[in-house]
């Protein structure tokens, strides 16, 4: 508790929560201070809550105001509406409300141990995946089917770069077990089903590079499947983007 109250006097001060980076990224840290506050709260009122119970055996004499004993509960049970309400609806925001027509689409696939990310290229489609194609050994990750056109101008990267102020539509989607999709400087996780595609949409907002971590036990290895989120801005993406299809188109050349 101590440890807490501390955190909670210094929050202002210091950064106690990763760098953010999205649109949505100040109602989560504000949710998350508030969470905080009447988490402390809630332990002071118990700890003396305990004490009183303590004393009130020596004294029968002694009771707890009623009104302020209902007071309490009306302030706990405020807040915890309020809370609700807001986590309600910045959930409803990224998982129930659809991404805008011009979001950016982005394939997300977590395999034993990493993550690979996928871009359509400039037909804004993605060329059809083959189970049985899988082989990071022979240079195809994700299983691309070289007879679906479809696919010849995709994009595949270890790093999932990103232009700053554009939404992004990302389908997470696995190969082998369940992994845990988490950006924490963007307030961002998702799990990777096998056999499901599910849609994750947010706005990255700072330049900069953010980790991505596994946030489910996927294996033996499980602490190493990272990688990297870089927002660079439109520019600067569209140079990368360019240079990744080039380097492709020359792969394939080969």
């Amino acid at each position: 508790m101590y440890s807490a109250l501390s955190l909670l006097l210094t929050a202002r001060h210091v950064a106690w929560m990763p760098p953010d980076g999205s649109l949505r990224g100040p109602i989560v840290d504000r949710l998350m201070f508030w969470n905080l506050i009447a988490i402390i709260a809630a332990a002071v009122i118990s700890h003396l809550w305990l004490i009183f119970a303590l004393l009130r055996r020596r004294s029968s004499a002694r009771r707890f105001p009623s009104p302020i004993r209902w007071g309490l509960v009306g302030v706990f049970c405020v807040m915890y509406a309020w809370m609700a309400l807001t986590a309600q609806r910045l959930w409803a925001a990224n998982r129930f409300t659809g991404p805008s027509l011009t979001a950016m689409q982005v394939e997300v696939v977590g395999e034993q141990f990493q993550w690979y990310f996928r871009y359509p290229g400039p037909d804004a489609t993605f060329g059809a995946t083959r189970p049985q194609l899988v082989s990071a050994a022979a240079g195809n990750p994700l299983g691309l089917d070289a007879r679906d056109s479809g696919g010849n101008d995709d994009v595949v990267s270890s790093v999932l770069v990103l232009p700053a102020g554009r939404e992004v539509d990302l389908q997470l989607r696995s190969l082998d077990v369940i992994h845990g999709f988490f950006i924490p400087g963007m307030r961002l996780k998702e799990n990777a089903v096998p056999g499901l595609v599910l849609h994750l949409h947010f706005t990255p907002e700072k330049p900069g590079t953010y980790p991505i971590l596994c946030t489910q036990v996927c294996g033996m290895s499980h602490a190493r499947m990272q990688a990297r989120l870089m927002v660079l801005s439109p520019a600067d993406y569209t140079v990368w983007l360019d240079k990744r299809a080039r380097a492709r188109r020359q792969q394939e050349g080969e």
